[in-house]
C-alpha cells in the first residue's frame, strides 16, 4: 500500500550497481559473476539498495534493477517469439540513425513463464516499505527490436502488451505496490503515440488495479547532453495520454526547461515530479530542490 501522505519520494531509474557485479557497457552490464555465485551477489546488492533508500528516507522503494543486466532483454527474456541471441542492426532506433544491436521479433510474441514477480517477492521480503516495478512499455520495446515478423509495428505493439499485461498481472498478484511503465518512445514519435500507441498502452493495463504510471523520459544520464533535438513537448503528449487508464505520469523537471504550469492539465492523476537532473551535473543545492517543488505544488 502506498504511503498516505501529501508528497511522497521516490526514484525513477536504476540505482548503481556495486563495483564487484560488473562493468557497464554500452546501455548494458557484464556481469563479472556466474551461476551460484553471479545469484548470491545479485541478492546482495539488490539487498544493498534496499538499505540505502530506506536510510536516506525513500517512501516507495524499487529494487534498485540490480539484476537487470539490460533494461529491455531483461523485461522480455522469458517472452516466445523474441530471440535475444539473434541481435540486429535497426538502423533506426530512439528517432535517429543508430548501430545498436537489438533482439529480434521471430514469432508470434507471448508471456510465457513468471519473470520479474519473483524478483519483486524478493524485494518485498527485504522491506516493509511499498515496492514499485518498472517496466518497458509496448512503444519502447517495439522500436527497441528488430521485427521479422509481424511487417506492421502496431499489430506488435498491441502483442507486446498482451505479453506486458500478463507479466502485469503476475506483479499484482504477488502484491506489488505500483507500476511503472518507461515509454522513453512516446516522447519521440507522437505520431505513433496517436496511431497504436495509447492502445497498446492501455491494453497493457487491462485488469490492472494497483496504482500506475507512466515514465516519459527527457534524456540519458550517461549522455551528459539535452535531448531537445526530440519532440520532448509534454503538454502535446498529456492530452493524449489523458485519454488512457494510466493512473498518472512521471516527468522530467530537474533536466527540462518546462514551467510547471502544465502540471493543471493532469486533473486528480499521480504526478512523479522530477526534480533532480540525472546527468552528469553537479548535485543540485538542497534550496533550488525545495524552490523546483514549491513552483509545482
Amino acid at each position: 500500500m502506498l504511503p498516505k501522505v501529501a508528497l511522497a519520494t521516490t526514484g525513477i531509474g536504476s540505482l548503481p550497481r556495486p563495483v564487484w557485479l560488473g562493468e557497464r557497457t554500452r546501455g548494458s552490464i557484464k556481469f563479472a559473476l556466474e551461476g551460484a555465485a553471479l545469484a548470491e551477489a545479485l541478492d546482495d546488492a539488490t539487498i544493498l539498495a534496499l538499505r540505502e533508500q530506506e536510510e536516506v528516507g525513500i517512501d516507495i522503494l524499487t529494487d534498485g534493477e540490480q539484476r537487470r543486466s539490460n533494461f529491455i532483454n531483461h523485461a522480455i527474456r522469458n517472452w516466445s517469439g523474441v530471440n535475444l541471441a539473434d541481435q540486429r542492426r535497426k538502423g533506426f532506433h530512439r528517432n535517429r540513425p543508430s548501430d545498436l544491436l537489438l533482439p529480434t521479433v521471430c514469432g508470434p510474441v507471448a508471456h510465457k513463464s513468471a519473470g520479474l514477480a519473483g524478483e519483486l517477492r524478493f524485494a518485498k521480503a527485504h522491506t516493509t516499505r511499498p515496492v514499485k516495478m518498472a517496466l518497458p512499455g509496448p512503444m519502447t520495446l517495439v522500436d527497441s527490436t528488430v521485427d521479422d515478423h509481424y511487417g506492421d509495428e502496431g499489430v506488435q505493439a498491441l502483442a507486446m502488451a498482451a505479453a506486458l499485461n500478463a507479466e502485469l498481472h503476475e506483479l499484482q498478484a504477488a502484491g506489488c505496490d505500483m507500476i511503472q511503465i518507461d515509454e522513453p518512445a512516446m516522447t519521440r514519435y507522437h505520431d505513433k503515440v496517436r496511431a497504436y500507441g495509447l492502445k497498446a498502452l492501455d491494453r497493457a493495463l487491462q485488469g490492472i488495479t494497483i496504482p500506475t504510471v507512466v515514465h516519459l523520459c527527457y534524456g540519458y544520464p550517461d549522455t551528459g547532453r539535452k535531448n531537445q533535438q526530440y519532440e520532448y513537448r509534454y503538454e502535446v503528449l498529456l492530452p493524449m495520454l489523458m485519454e488512457t487508464r494510466i493512473g498518472g505520469f512521471t516527468v522530467e523537471f530537474g533536466r527540462s526547461d518546462f514551467d510547471p504550469a502544465i502540471l493543471k492539465l493532469w486533473g486528480e492523476r499521480i504526478v512523479m515530479f522530477g526534480c533532480i537532473d540525472p546527468g552528469d551535473t553537479p548535485v543540485p543545492l538542497r534550496a533550488s530542490v525545495e524552490k523546483r517543488i514549491a513552483e509545482a505544488l
